[in-house]
């Protein structure tokens, strides 16, 4: 039996948040109308991820996040396959509206890596690694 993943993100505007992610970072949908009731994206696969809150408000920006004050917690990841696509994914985004949190930067464990709010103030690691390896499916294989 096939496993389908979904992330529902609840959004503020639907137009602006559908323009973001189909006309600004090229995520592929069938939705063709600007305000449908909803609207699916496809998207390669999906990890479910555990990570400490105090490291990950560290690793985004404690000096401007602090847990309990609107901070959730929660991220999304966006894992691209060349160190060049995390600084190309964050040009898209400027273009497209979003908030840089975090600019594109090396990470300690040998990535490259940026944050970036979307309209709706979700916050999205694009992160590269060097021994990131993709399955047929574009998949991140761990």
């Amino acid at each position: 039996m096939n496993k389908i993943t979904c992330i529902c993100l609840g959004v503020k505007n639907m137009e602006k948040s559908i323009k973001f992610y189909r006309d600004g970072l090229g995520y592929k949908t069938n939705c063709k109308e600007n305000n449908p009731p909803v609207c699916f994206f496809d998207t390669p696969g999906t990890k479910f991820e555990l990570y400490p809150l105090d490291l990950l408000v560290k690793d985004i920006d404690e000096s401007s996040l602090k847990i309990g004050s609107g901070f959730s917690g929660f991220t999304l990841a966006y894992n691209v396959e060349k160190k060049e696509d995390v600084d190309k994914v964050i040009e898209l985004v400027k273009n497209a509206g979003g908030k840089i949190i975090k600019e594109p930067q090396n990470v300690f464990w040998g990535g490259y890596h940026a944050y970036f709010s979307d309209l709706d103030n979700y916050f999205w690691e694009v992160v590269w690694g060097p021994d990131f390896q993709f399955d047929e499916n574009d998949l991140l294989k761990f």
